[in-house]
């Protein structure tokens, strides 16, 4: 088995950015969601799962950790990282609430234009991450702005028979993995508890609950009319009300992974 594919998303919500390598710790892959963007109001959480044009925000990342943001129609602009905790917001994603710097007027302005509504960019610095939902990980496990987990791992097996019993390919970005198994049976990855990747050993903490975002086609943004893969998975992949699609994990240790790298199953 080996690491096919990885991705980041600068963005929470916006498009991935495939890598072929990357380094890692304790936050996931580094640059991974650390910025997000929300609404002016009230600092609530936007997503694909209400507002499929965020699936138009193409974001990268220049030499000094600075944000590229790119869409159809829009001059690009530059968001340097908010410097210290000047200007804090109060965010809410999910349950969590927590208070991160804000991204300045610009960023707020050029995501309004795109999206069509008063919203704020902001950005998660290290020291204000959040932890892992209760019971899961350990105290050194963060996340920026993920749903919950930094990592999310899925097989290539798995993929190619969700698509055997839909009918035709699904894209892997549909599910939104940072890393992707190939040479593992389907499913696989269900019943792992311990991996490494290269040098780096990795703890899957659960499986991962699917949504309707799943049915967004990753480069148009078009809905599928049929609900698929969803309407698929929950016809064999349900259990007690959720889908389940993909496992989350944490690393142990920080340092660098690859494509290519060998994956092996520990426990």
């Amino acid at each position: 088995m080996f690491l096919s594919e990885l991705y980041r998303y600068p963005v929470k919500s916006g498009q991935a950015q495939s890598l072929q390598a990357s380094a890692i710790g304790h936050m996931g892959l580094q640059g991974d969601r650390r910025w997000m963007v929300v609404e002016q109001d009230n600092g609530r959480f936007l997503t694909q799962r209400a507002w499929p044009r965020l699936g138009q925000l193409k974001a990268s990342y220049g030499a000094a950790g600075e944000l590229l943001l790119e869409t159809p129609g829009q001059a690009p602009l530059w968001v340097a990282v908010p410097p210290g905790d000047d200007d804090l917001r109060g965010v809410t994603i999910w349950r969590d609430t927590l208070r991160v710097p804000d991204a300045g007027d610009a960023a707020a302005a050029w995501l309004s234009e795109l999206l069509g509504k008063a919203v704020r960019l902001v950005y998660c610095p290290e020291q204000r991450a959040r932890y892992l939902p209760n019971g899961y990980g350990y105290n050194s496990d963060r996340a920026a702005f993920p749903d919950g987990f930094a990592l999310l791992l899925i097989g290539q097996g798995s993929l190619d028979e969700l698509n055997r019993r839909v009918g035709r390919p699904m894209e892997m970005l549909r599910f939104r993995p940072n890393l992707v198994v190939q040479g593992a049976e389907a499913f696989a990855e269900d019943s792992w508890k311990r991996i490494r990747i290269g040098a780096l050993e990795f703890r899957l903490l659960k499986p991962s609950v699917r949504c309707i975002l799943t049915t967004l086609d990753p480069s148009t943004g078009e809905r599928s009319p049929d609900r698929e893969p969803l309407a698929t998975l929950k016809t064999f992949r349900e259990r007690e009300g959720d889908v389940l699609f993909g496992q989350n994990l944490a690393v142990d240790g920080s340092g660098e992974i690859a494509v290519g790298m060998q994956v092996e199953v520990l426990e």
